[in-house]
């Protein structure tokens, strides 16, 4: 027997294969996580749309294609260490905990965090979490194999970059309020690869490293 968004959550995954994410235990695991659990009402019967929605608190969840287009990029292997700067409704932090990834995820609004950490335990992941400055990292579990941040930054935060293990990679939005480019930085010893793609809209990153 179908659920109620049974349909539209495949519909999602069919569009995300179109616009090119090709990460196929990525687009399994979309297509199983219930996006529709971490978006409130009135908002919920839109969870499937490929678009940010608001989540209160002046904060949105990402549209679909981002999340897959980071996550994507992130290149996620069961049992790395992902860092996440930006818990919000904590739907992205399941995405990268159903592909094996031990998750740490730090969120500078305590009752954001406080509804997220809520779902973690009702679907039952195991997730890492703090209230905090994300921009500064999480020193203490770092190096990190992969670091995701979900809001919009001047620059990019040089504690994420020393956080970040050999072979890393650091996924993150700069530019200024209007629109950001998608940053993606590959660690290579003591050199950072840097590649970039335009065209993305994020809430501004708070912090001491951020706006």
């Amino acid at each position: 027997m179908m659920g109620r968004f049974d349909l539209e959550r495949k519909e999602m995954v069919e569009l995300l294969t179109e616009r090119g994410i090709t990460d196929g235990n990525l687009l399994r695991v979309m297509g199983r996580v219930e996006r529709h659990l971490f978006v409130p009402e009135p908002f919920t019967s839109r969870s499937y749309e490929d678009s940010a929605l608001p989540i209160g608190r002046g904060q949105t969840i990402s549209q679909p294609y981002t999340v897959a287009f980071m996550t994507q990029a992130l290149e996620v292997r069961e049992g790395g260490k992902i860092l996440e700067v930006g818990t919000g409704s904590g739907y992205q932090a399941v995405i990268l905990a159903e592909l094996g990834a031990h998750v740490f995820t730090i969120e500078r609004d305590l009752d954001l965090l406080a509804g997220a950490r809520k779902l973690f335990d009702q679907l039952g992941c195991r997730i890492a979490s703090k209230g905090g400055d994300g921009t500064v990292g999480w020193q203490e579990f770092s190096p990190f194999d992969g670091i995701v941040v979900t809001a919009g930054a001047p620059d990019i935060p040089q504690p994420l970059l020393k956080q970040l293990a050999d072979g890393g990679k650091l996924v993150i939005p700069v530019g200024d309020l209007d629109i950001q480019t998608l940053v993606v930085v590959t660690r290579r010893g003591d050199r950072y690869d840097r590649r970039e793609m335009s065209g993305f809209k994020f809430v501004p990153l708070i912090g001491k490293m951020g706006w």
